[in-house]
């Protein structure tokens, strides 16, 4: 006898009702339950009702009548399913790791030793020696083997000076000082030098929200454009006020660029700021336009200190650190990011993104341009520097890191 249609309907008001709310193993049990209780034709009429194949309906009845218990949590016996890659082909898991271990690959001239190993390509590899597998596949089983996707970390400083770490704890107790005395010190360095140049401008890194299709389109090149010059950031950061001063050059980055830079922020916000202080702390790198070498940055510091009355403490840090300068994280991190995705197009650009750049925890950054020139490769006399030496301290911690610049004094004439 046919199943009536109301009937049918009835069934399958229920099983969308509580459908929703089962798991797996549930389901079956309520389809196993509506079909048997249909009798005859039951299969097939619930199968039609809630559109699923006639054999899982009757796999349903087959697991109502079965006195196997299954665990608690589990919809299916144990083993079933599709076997595990692994399990299908026992040899693959260590022909996968003999692509990735260079450790462990027989042929030190092999070339995947020196290929860029995507999974896609070591699945297609696999493939072609006996062991086909998606490439989904593989990066489960690299997970499952303890590997991980990662990328070099720079971590590995090389050779360091026995007294890096008491040059790092003399900068700090001298900085601890200076700033409870309520003395300026500043960190200072030079960002990378920037691609300047007119529309469409160069390929900035990173990423920005925009309106959806408004792709930012530059050149393909980046060849630097001779009509337009580099810019050439070089920063001061006042560690006390957590404020940032940057001047941007066009010409070259060199010691009386850098202490002009100094000159301009003293006299821009520096005296203003610290209107009752005799002395400055600056720290440095130990190489680049103020190396503890070069004879013109302490020339030139020499001259600043006379012009402005300031005993000028310099603390270099040493060779090999340069990114533990405070500046490096604390400016041109924030200025980095602020300007991702941006073509630099001028240099009126560049001094905008710089004075915008801002933090959380309240840093202001002014920008301006210094269009002066500053000549490469000035020499500094013997006779000279003896002049200079007049005014130089040295610690006696490491005197070729840590002096003091001393006002020259002023003769008067009668």
């Amino acid at each position: 006898m046919a199943i009536k249609a109301e009937t049918l309907e009835a069934v399958g008001r229920r099983i969308s009702s509580l459908w929703p709310q089962l798991n797996e193993r549930q389901r079956r049990t309520l389809l196993g339950v509506e079909a048997r209780e249909l009798g005859w034709g039951g299969v097939s009429a619930v199968a039609r009702v809630t559109e699923v194949a006639r054999s899982t309906v009757t796999i349903a009845i087959a697991e109502l009548e079965s006195s196997e218990m299954l665990e608690p949590g589990r919809s299916r016996r144990a083993g079933g399913g599709r076997k595990s890659a692994t399990v299908a082909d026992p040899g693959l898991a260590a022909a996968l790791d003999a692509l990735v271990d260079p450790a462990t690959r027989g042929d030190p001239m092999s070339p995947w030793r020196w290929t860029a190993k995507s999974t896609l390509s070591l699945a297609e590899a696999l493939s072609v020696s006996g062991h086909p597998v998606s490439d989904q596949t593989v990066a489960g089983l690299l997970r499952d083997a303890g590997y991980s996707l990662q990328a070099n970390s720079k971590t590995r400083e090389g050779r360091q000076h026995p007294d890096r770490d008491a040059q790092f704890q003399h900068i700090h107790d001298l900085g601890r000082r200076f700033l409870r005395a309520k003395d300026p010190m500043v960190s200072v360095d030079a960002k990378k030098k920037e691609l300047v140049g007119a529309e469409p401008g160069y390929k900035n890194g990173g990423r920005e929200w925009e309106p959806k299709g408004g792709l930012m389109r530059v050149g393909t090149h980046d060849f630097p454009d001779p009509a337009v010059p580099k810019a050439v950031p070089y920063g001061v950061y006042d560690v006390g006020a957590n404020t940032g001063w940057v001047s941007v050059g066009s010409d070259g980055d060199t010691a009386a660029f850098a202490v002009e830079t100094l000159r301009r922020w003293w006299s821009g916000v520096g005296k203003a700021r610290y209107p009752k202080s005799k002395r400055l702390l600056v720290c440095a790198d130990a190489g680049g336009s103020n190396g503890y070498r070069l004879r013109l940055w302490k020339r030139e510091l020499a001259l600043l200190a006379t012009e402005t009355g300031l005993a000028i403490t310099v603390c270099h840090f040493p060779p090999g650190t340069s990114k533990w300068n405070r500046i490096e994280h604390r400016i041109f991190a924030h200025i980095t990011l602020n300007w991702r995705g941006r073509p630099l197009t001028s240099h009126e650009v560049v001094i905008e993104l710089i004075g915008a750049t801002t933090t959380r925890a309240g840093l202001t950054v002014h920008a301006e341009a210094d269009t002066n020139s500053y000549p490469r490769k000035i020499k500094i006399s013997d006779a000279e520097m003896a002049v200079v030496a007049r005014q130089i301290k040295p610690d006696a911690f490491h005197g070729e890191w840590n002096y003091t610049i001393r006002p020259a004094k002023r003769t008067t004439t009668v």
